[in-house]
């Protein structure tokens, strides 16, 4: 399937790349040079990926940016085409303008070609079967982050571009202002050995098994539970 094709970055934002950042209702930017850019992907990479056979970003051209409003067809095209569950049209309008989203893309030659979306929720307001990640040692002002979705085009999988994605969520997890988040989860098919090989080679670990979680063109199907523990957080004693 051919996927819509958005014009090129304009000139002037070229040479730069802005990391958006919350914090305490306030965004702080941060821009680096394409060059520097480039460099840095590849330190993260051979600094934080736990997967040695992950290959190295190599792609010179490559940009990180959050998403906006005008990115809502694309990525609506791209994740009907990666993944298997029919979002409604709110949900791409959520996840490309509201800022409680941490909703990160990555850019190659101006196309959208890999995506993370992440959610930092309170952890007293989770559903049933996904209260028991903490122990019950955390106070109730403790939260939680969701990972929505994380994916990247066929022709650049295999590139460290879904680690480098996932890397810079944790990064922004662990940062100061979010030392109260003691944990990310997701939530994945059990058929999808795949991404469960990606996510068990990043350290996050079964938590639950989900029987019946999703409803895929009328079936339903069973997924798992994956935790990843951050800022001390910990599971309860015995799990």
């Amino acid at each position: 399937m051919e996927l819509p094709i958005k014009k090129a970055i304009k000139e002037e934002t070229k040479k730069e790349v802005k990391f958006k950042v919350e914090n305490n209702d306030h965004l702080k930017t941060k821009m680096m040079s394409e060059k520097g850019y480039a460099t840095d992907c590849n330190n993260a990479l051979k600094k934080n990926s736990s997967n040695k056979s992950v290959p190295l970003c190599n792609l010179n051209n490559l940009q990180l940016r959050f998403l906006c409003p005008s990115d809502l067809l694309e990525v609506r095209a791209l994740c009907r085409n990666w993944f298997p569950i029919d979002y409604p049209y709110t949900w791409y309008e959520e996840i490309t303008s509201n800022p409680r989203f941490y909703s990160l893309a990555a850019i190659y030659e101006g196309v959208i070609i890999g995506l993370i979306v992440a959610e930092i929720k309170p952890y007293s307001k989770l559903n049933k079967g996904d209260k028991n990640i903490l122990s019950s040692c955390f106070s109730k002002t403790s939260s939680v982050a969701y990972m929505l979705s994380l994916g990247v085009s066929e022709d650049h999988r295999r590139n460290g571009i879904a680690t480098l994605l996932l890397d810079n969520l944790v990064s922004h997890l662990t940062a100061p202002e979010n030392r109260d988040c003691k944990a990310l989860f997701l939530h994945v098919l059990t058929t999808n050995k795949p991404a469960i090989r990606f996510y068990e080679h990043r350290n996050f670990r079964l938590h639950n098994f989900l029987p019946y979680y999703y409803s895929i063109k009328g079936t339903r199907r069973d997924g798992f539970t994956y935790v990843l523990y951050l800022n001390g957080g910990h599971p309860p004693w015995g799990l």
